[in-house]
């Protein structure tokens, strides 16, 4: 509700000079804003009971929308809605399971680019950067619904699934995501991303393997994607 209401701000504000001035520390003026839409693909990896290594994932494809509004210069906050989908074979083949799940989230969180930008001030004094690399952390919600068989692969129309561990899939678990990537300037609106982030779960339950596997020690998953980001107003 909050970023969309700094949309509705930003949408209203028809060139800089309407827009109010704030200040850094060191008296420095800049604009907030403005509103990026993103729109992102990539490929999404699990971390857990039955795999810790990339050789035993059965990587699965991800997708996002998403939204970025800069509160200050360096620092932007966003939000971002993924669907994407895990696998995985049993690191132990003598266990032999392997799961295969559906998964969504959403996501609150802050952008700290590692670099200063002059085009973020309002008394600019040189070019806008090119590439700016960043770090990002923050909390979320995540819905999921995974599937466990036998196997050591993904999953056929012959495959018969193990009968879950717990009935109300899809299930909820609390996320808290930590990643890094780099931005790169493509024109004065439109930029692209590469980012990569690790996801950390409050579930052991992301591959319905726990107590046949290791039910002390949560589940986690990684995203690696390509982003746009498009501003319709600048």
């Amino acid at each position: 509700m909050l970023l969309f209401s700094l949309y509705a701000h930003t949408a209203a504000a028809q060139g800089p000079e309407r827009r109010r001035r704030h200040f850094t520390n060191s008296a420095r003026p800049y604009h907030r804003g403005p509103v990026y839409f993103t729109l992102g693909g990539g490929a999404a990896f699990y971390n857990g009971d039955l795999a810790e290594s990339f050789a035993d994932n059965l990587p699965g494809p991800s997708g996002s929308l998403g939204v970025l509004y800069m509160v200050r210069p360096r620092v932007i906050v966003g939000s971002e809605l993924s669907l994407f989908k895990l696998g995985a074979k049993d690191q132990l083949p003598e266990r032999g399971y392997a799961f295969q799940g559906k998964n969504g989230a959403l996501t609150g969180f802050v952008r700290y680019e590692l670099t200063r930008d002059e085009a973020e001030f309002a008394d600019s004094h040189g070019t806008a950067s090119l590439i700016k690399p960043y770090v990002k952390a923050g909390v979320g919600v995540l819905l999921y619904t995974p599937e466990s068989y036998m196997g050591n692969g993904r999953p056929v129309p012959s495959t018969t699934f193990l009968t879950a561990e717990r009935n109300d899939y899809p299930a909820t678990a609390l996320i808290a995501p930590v990643g890094l990537g780099l931005t790169f300037r493509l024109s004065p609106r439109l930029n692209a991303s590469a980012e990569g982030s690790y996801y950390f779960t409050s579930t052991d339950h992301l591959d319905d393997i726990s107590q046949r596997g290791n039910a002390t020690r949560n589940d986690g998953f990684g995203l690696l994607e390509l982003k746009l980001e498009y501003s319709p107003w600048q």
